[in-house]
């Protein structure tokens, strides 16, 4: 039995992914345009120490930052672009951001303040506005006086904080009061390290404002030095990374999410396959039915009464999913060809689940010698109580060998192609809705007498965009059909015709020659 071909193929780079791949690259110049920046301004500053030096220092840090931050952003980014179907590895390093603690208040938009508490003439000015949502990130400046005990905190890292710009900044002791206290020990090394070693600063750490808000905050400082050279102050600059930390996080989880579907993608369509593979007919090639040397009870089976059998399957232009599409053919116990076609709408492990309850439905019931039309009438009965209700298109069709007569039904599905001396035309359909539309639906049969040498073709009308355009196409390869030898070569001609068409579900196709050749 031919099976789908292999999904996974790969994909040409999307446009999205050339976007982001060229702002990648942009970040990655920049970010060393500004290293050699900060290499220069630290050398033309020499050892000087003084608050416009120290602003400096800071506003090539946070710019830094904030590079780095944008290009971890757009990586993964990349990472979760629906096209990319490698298993990629999880960036490190990142602080996990967390949610409020209780009702969180929308924030007004405000300005990146980072003048305030800054040096008149400070080149910090100019920030542009950002507020709830932003991932430019919010930055304030403090300094703790370890001489005086003084707190100078400008007026945005208050606001940071949610506290009053008038009230003041927080003292060193009561900094921690206010930061998560699985994040204590962190800030503490910093500021331990900092005001003992003299080591700079720079980490991450949340707080829970009075209101109950939670933020993350990036600290970036230095200890500042006396004559002696022992620290008379810390010095820092602060950003809330809140909205950054929170996008970044809903871009892994958006990327985790996107690997398990395609994971549970992957698991069902083997799945599928595998039902498929075990329902389908086994035989591949060529099939002469009756297989047996005659009938029973009626002597040697005449040349001119064997139908020779070819079928192929064609999968979907994505192969993403397994379709619930059949084709079949049974000898039957009293020497009859049982011949069918049909399918299930949807796709996946539920579609060829149902397609195999189907089959069995239809061989049993065909086995037991129900003719088609009562059989369609019955399976139409099977689906309407069934719990996973779907709608079905088919043909069953009842083939003697003894009179070459073929009876058949059909359920809102392409009537089999009948070609005869290099010209094909539909067989007169019977009346039948497609399975499952309604309860009691009538199912009648219609007969048609064949000749040796006859060819039928039996499609479930996806091989093209719609059923009409196959059958006119199927009818147009009449000439080629007819002058076919066997069945096989038939169904190459029909593979040739329509393997490359751009289908949305798979499609089936089965032919059957009446052997021998006319008088």
């Amino acid at each position: 039995m031919p099976s789908p071909r292999s999904a996974d193929h790969p994909a040409e780079s999307p446009p999205q992914r050339d976007t982001v791949d060229a702002l990648i690259s942009q970040t990655q110049r920049l970010r060393g345009g500004l290293d050699a920046v900060r290499r220069d301004t630290v050398a033309d500053l020499g050892g000087t120490d003084d608050a416009q030096v120290r602003w400096q220092r800071a506003l090539c840090e946070l710019a830094v930052h904030q590079l780095d931050d944008l290009g971890r952003h757009l990586d993964e980014l990349r990472e979760g672009l629906p096209a990319d179907a490698a298993e990629t590895a999880e960036p490190s390093g990142t602080v996990e951001p967390s949610e409020t603690v209780g009702p969180t208040e929308p924030e007004a938009d405000t300005t990146a303040d980072a003048t305030a508490g800054a040096p008149a003439g400070s080149e910090a000015a100019g920030h542009a506005p950002t507020g709830r949502g932003s991932l430019v990130s919010r930055v304030g400046s403090a300094e703790w006086n370890l001489l005086t005990d003084e707190v100078t905190w400008s007026d945005e890292l208050c606001r940071i904080f949610g506290r009053d710009p008038g009230d003041g900044g927080l003292t060193l002791d009561e900094l921690p009061s206010w930061v998560f206290s699985e994040d204590q020990p962190i800030l503490t090394g910093m500021v331990t390290d900092c005001l003992v070693d003299g080591k700079p600063i720079d980490g991450e750490f949340r707080v829970v404002r009075e209101d109950e808000v939670v933020r993350t905050v990036h600290i970036a400082g230095e200890p500042v030095l006396d004559s002696d050279g022992s620290t008379a102050s810390m010095w820092a600059v602060l950003r809330d990374v809140s909205e950054l930390r929170r996008s970044e996080r809903a871009v892994r989880e958006s990327r985790e999410t996107l690997r398990h579907q395609r994971r549970i993608a992957r698991t069902e369509r083997r799945l599928a396959v595998e039902v498929q593979e075990a329902v389908l007919p086994p035989w591949r090639g060529s099939l002469r039915l009756p297989a047996r040397d005659g009938f029973p009870g009626a002597g040697p089976a005449p040349d001119s009464a064997a139908l020779d059998l070819a079928a192929h399957y064609l999968p979907s232009e994505s192969s993403a999913q397994i379709g619930g599409d059949w084709y079949d053919a049974l000898e039957l116990p009293d020497g009859h060809t049982l011949l069918s076609v049909g399918g299930l709408t949807g796709h996946g492990v539920t579609a060829t689940c149902g397609m195999a309850m189907l089959l069995g439905a239809v061989r049993g019931m065909a086995v037991a010698g129900i003719e088609p039309g009562a059989l369609m009438g019955r399976l139409n009965q099977l689906l309407t109580v069934s719990s996973q209700p779907a709608l079905v298109g088919a043909v069953c069709a009842r083939y003697d060998p003894r009179t070459r007569t073929l009876a058949w039904a059909q359920a809102g599905h392409p009537a089999p192609l009948l070609f005869r001396d290099g010209t094909g035309r539909p067989l007169r359909a019977p009346d039948g809705v497609l399975l499952g539309a309604t309860a009691g639906a009538a199912y009648t049969q219609a007969e048609e007498r064949l000749e040796p040498g006859d060819l039928l073709v039996l499609h479930t009308g996806r091989l093209a965009g719609d059923a009409e355009g196959a059958t006119e196409r199927l009818l147009a390869l009449a000439p080629r059909l007819t002058a076919a030898h066997g069945a096989q070569e038939c169904v190459r001609t029909v593979a040739e015709a329509f393997g490359d068409e751009p289908r949305e579900n798979d499609a089936c196709v089965l032919i059957a020659r009446v052997t021998g050749a006319r008088a």
